[in-house]
């Protein structure tokens, strides 16, 4: 019987953790399967123009680019088309000088890659225009003795794999903005709701363990976050530049303002659930207004997510919000410890961050949150 309790001790948290993963992976999915055939179409199309229309002998850098264009992130892709093309002159003018210069070898290439990547770093250039130097820089140096003639073949399969790049991700096939965030808000903002509800239950029954398991999730769960952003930025992209997404644009507006303040909001969610597991573990007094306002917090997190969804105004949110802040106001100045005030405070500089997210002003987010809190 004690082995069969401890083998279940054992496979079910591992079952559960197999069982996150394969969700997390499916979610991924879902999320990126568009990337994958923006990039096949792309890489297709590229070579057709720059080897059929064209008749480049050597069109292989065409789809390179294009795929470059695409996969190197879901958004920023204007920028880093011109990046991409950039890395490209600026690797051939440093292969072609060095090479006339010194000729080809193991030791001219090391070299040669060395002062492409070192130019690319002086102009303030990002990753990818590093990476796309010194790779154009290590076929010139390598490609030339075999293939002459190379440099402009490659500054035009370039500029064409980077224009059909942009022609399928804004025009062709672009991505559907708001199903698109919405695959990644929906399980990430409800993760953070969730979470709030569960440390809220942890304080009102005073169960320090259960604060300390949910702070476990919620620092796993910052990747989720950060995904969220990223998938915002790419269709904010989509919705500026692509004709036929254009009239999505006012429903993903509050999206892209909101999206760095939900994520300040977060960690200092995250700082909140710590330091109410600190209050359990010392024995502090919780006066019952304090979970319910962590409580309200959470319920603000969700009818901030569907007001966005629904291109609403957020006055359902600012409202749920500022009832948090009232709650803990009250609680405050009952009968607390060290460590309950921190909570508080924690969840106003939350409160703060969640108000910006639904659009209000700097200033009056902290005028807001100081009458919520002294009773208004």
């Amino acid at each position: 019987m004690r082995t069969t309790a401890r083998t279940a001790d054992v496979t079910g948290p591992l079952r559960d953790r197999l069982s996150g993963i394969g969700r997390d992976s499916y979610r991924r999915l879902q999320t990126y399967l568009i990337v994958a055939v923006q990039a096949g179409l792309a890489a297709a199309l590229a070579w057709v123009l720059a080897g059929r229309v064209l008749g480049n002998p050597e069109p292989t850098f065409a789809p390179a680019a294009a795929v470059g264009v695409i996969a190197a992130a879901l958004g920023n892709r204007t920028r880093r088309t011109v990046e991409l093309i950039v890395g490209v002159v600026l690797g051939i003018a440093v292969g072609d000088l060095l090479i006339a210069v010194s000729g080809t070898g193991p030791w001219q290439t090391g070299v040669i890659v060395f002062l492409a990547i070192t130019g690319a770093v002086l102009v303030r250039g990002s990753g990818a225009l590093m990476t796309q130097a010194g790779g154009t820089a290590v076929l010139i140096a390598t490609l030339t003795p075999t293939a002459p003639d190379l440099e402009l073949p490659r500054t035009v399969n370039a500029l064409i794999g980077g224009a059909v790049g942009l022609f399928v991700v804004l025009v062709l096939a672009p991505l559907n903005p708001l199903r698109t965030v919405r695959r990644v808000a929906d399980p990430a903002l409800d993760l953070f709701a969730r979470e709030l509800s569960a440390s809220a239950r942890a304080l009102a029954t005073g169960d320090a363990r259960d604060a300390e398991r949910v702070l476990d999730r919620m620092r796993a769960a910052e990747t989720e976050l950060g995904r969220l952003g990223e998938v915002v930025g790419a269709a904010d992209e989509v919705v500026r530049f692509s004709p036929v997404r254009w009239r999505r644009r006012r429903a993903l507006a509050a999206y892209r303002r909101g999206v760095e303040h939900m994520d300040r909001a977060f960690r200092n969610s995250r700082a909140l659930v710590r330091r109410i597991g600190t209050t359990l573990r010392d024995g502090e007094p919780v006066p019952a207004g304090l979970p319910a306002a962590v409580e309200h917090f959470g319920e603000a997190v969700r009818l901030l997510h569907r007001e966005f969804l629904a291109a609403r105004e957020p006055v359902g949110a600012r409202d749920r919000v500022l009832t948090a802040v009232r709650e803990a106001g009250a609680a405050c100045r009952q009968d607390m410890g060290f460590s309950g005030t921190i909570v508080v405070s924690q969840l106003r500089t939350a409160a703060n961050d969640l108000l910006r997210a639904t659009g209000v002003p700097r200033d009056e987010a902290r005028r807001m949150v100081r009458r919520a809190a002294a009773g208004h």
